[in-house]
């Protein structure tokens, strides 16, 4: 009798936390979308939108961000410094900031689903700037067909040993994300992510104004969260199949790289990379982090306009 009723009184309490969870969960996403609402427009691509915001005229060139993040991290001041000489595109990749999350959350399906939606806008030869995680999707892009040229920014492109951090290893099942997911979506404080964008910054300064323009709050959403891992999850075995065909990108792509980056560290990705492909051009920053374009936006800017003569 006693240990029906404590396990009766564990479900109960169980129930109720997942109930706490929930709520919160639900108030802060709320709150996260009031604070931060769609910048921009949409475009529809089989039912699903992507979020897009366009400005400048000359040359297209469309810019992808990276993991966890929104088009917020290319607006903040990189656009604004293109915009004069390129007609700008930026979008939220699938799943995060205000696009719908895809149903395949592969590079190869992000980037046709990114190409299918600027073409609606006219966007049909760009050079495409993709920084961490988008400069993935930017090669995928690119092996599909399409782009004039690349521009990569601190990108991960080679298959790494080791594995992913603990919080993407304890979210590569099913059982995990149900569990974890929910539970930092409710409860991570802001504290937390004051330090994690200190970290992927460093050893660079997070730029003055960043973390309150970024709106984290929209990252910490469940369904981001849940895209997010699913992207990041699968990165490192797409990348394994892309490795073999990077030789035959005969388009310009232009490499920008920190030295004290350890996150997508150069000598693993970049550097090899440059190797592989027929027309690469890599620049190499000492003693920068992952951030490059917030910490050394001139050096991107010219290889950008690089890009665009070559």
């Amino acid at each position: 009798m006693i240990s029906k009723r404590l396990a009766a009184s564990f479900l109960i309490a169980v129930a109720a936390l997942a109930g706490v969870t929930h709520w919160r969960a639900s108030a802060r996403e709320a709150a996260a979308e009031a604070a931060y609402p769609p910048s921009g427009s949409f475009v529809t691509v089989d039912g699903k939108r992507l979020h897009y915001e366009m400005k400048g005229q000359g040359p297209d060139l469309v810019m992808l961000h990276g993991a966890s993040g929104s088009l917020r991290d290319l607006t903040f001041a990189l656009r604004d410094q293109l915009a004069d000489r390129f007609r700008v595109t930026v979008v939220d990749r699938p799943g995060l900031g205000h696009s719908d999350a895809l149903d395949e959350t592969s590079l190869l399906a992000q980037a046709r689903f990114i190409k299918a939606g600027v073409a609606q806008l006219g966007v049909t030869d760009p050079i495409v700037l993709g920084q961490s995680y988008g400069g993935a999707v930017a090669l995928a892009w690119a092996l599909d067909g399409g782009p004039r040229a690349l521009v990569l920014v601190g990108s991960p492109s080679m298959p790494w040993p080791g594995k992913l951090d603990p919080w993407y290893r304890l979210t590569d099942n099913p059982v995990g994300r149900a569990l974890a997911i929910p539970l930092a979506s409710a409860l991570v404080p802001d504290s937390y992510v004051r330090s994690a964008i200190g970290a992927v910054f460093a050893p660079d300064p997070v730029p003055k104004g960043y973390e309150d323009f970024l709106g984290t709050a929209l990252t910490l959403r469940r369904e981001t969260l849940a895209a997010n891992v699913a992207q990041v999850n699968a990165l490192r075995a797409e990348l394994v199949t892309m490795e073999q065909h990077y030789p035959s990108l005969t388009l310009p792509v232009e490499l920008i790289h920190g030295t004290a980056d350890t996150i997508v560290p150069l000598d693993i990705h970049s550097a090899p990379l440059s190797h592989l492909l027929p027309d690469a051009t890599i620049t190499v920053i000492p003693g920068a982090g992952h951030m490059p374009h917030h910490s050394h936006p001139s050096l991107v800017i010219a290889a950008t306009l690089r890009a665009a003569l070559r």
